[in-house]
């Protein structure tokens, strides 16, 4: 036995599969390393952790105590990809474990993908995730933005306008008759937060950024928007189907 696997059974038993959300404490895997960017991670984990689910927030990465591996992940209820730099770069760190990721979703276990991470979700390169592809908004008929700068975006949320923090986000490129819950949609009707299933697992992306914390905002002198409860509404979605 490995002494990673050691550790990893005494803290969370034995368990092979995913663990349930409802058995404990639930174990959050957050990626961070150089698929990421600074302040992304930690966005995304102290978003789960401010949910109601009592999750054990721990980052997992190439220099974390925990390596993203079939191991970690077989102990995790549900594991975050946040967002970061380019996608071919992205990738490039990852491609190593998209079967890893892939094996772990279709077994059952939930993936979270917040900008880079919904682009990752896709297959043009990425972990193949949803019944489709992604595309950048920017590049879409219609688009409420053209550029890729820190900005705002309009979406409507569940039926309701709400604004978010976005840098060159995602929208998804849908199959005919995809079975998806579409959260959210730019103004120009394309999807921008949906949930799907994937095999037993179930996968939730998002292309702005409801993570963003107040200084993304100051920092590029935008108004502060607070879009906290989006994020936990798509973790919700995921985590408690």
């Amino acid at each position: 036995m490995t002494p990673l696997l050691d550790s990893l059974r005494r803290a969370f038993g034995t368990r092979s599969a995913p663990a349930p959300i409802t058995e404990g404490r639930p174990l959050a895997l957050v990626y961070r390393g150089p698929a990421s960017l600074p302040g992304c991670p930690e966005a995304v984990a102290a978003l789960l952790a401010a949910g109601r689910w009592d999750l054990d927030v721990r980052y997992t990465g190439p220099r974390e105590a925990l390596p993203l591996s079939a191991e970690s992940l077989a102990h995790a209820s549900v594991y975050a990809q946040p967002g970061g730099g380019e996608l071919s770069d992205a990738y490039r760190h990852l491609r190593r474990q998209r079967d890893v990721i892939r094996d772990y979703v279709q077994g059952g276990g939930r993936y979270l993908g917040f900008c880079l991470g919904g682009y990752l979700a896709g297959a043009t390169p990425g972990f193949g995730l949803l019944p489709g592809d992604t595309d950048q908004y920017i590049a879409s008929p219609g688009a409420t933005v053209d550029h890729e700068n820190d900005t705002l975006v309009e979406v409507e949320w569940r039926g309701r306008p709400r604004t978010l923090f976005f840098q060159d986000g995602p929208y998804f490129v849908l199959d005919e008759a995809a079975d998806v819950k579409i959260l959210a949609s730019y103004p120009n009707g394309s999807p921008a937060a949906l949930v799907t299933r994937f095999g037993a697992g179930l996968v939730g992306v998002v292309g702005p950024h409801p993570e963003a914390t107040d200084d993304w905002y100051t920092d590029t002198g935008l108004p502060v928007q607070h879009t906290r409860d989006l994020g936990l509404d798509l973790a919700g979605a995921v985590l408690t189907d």
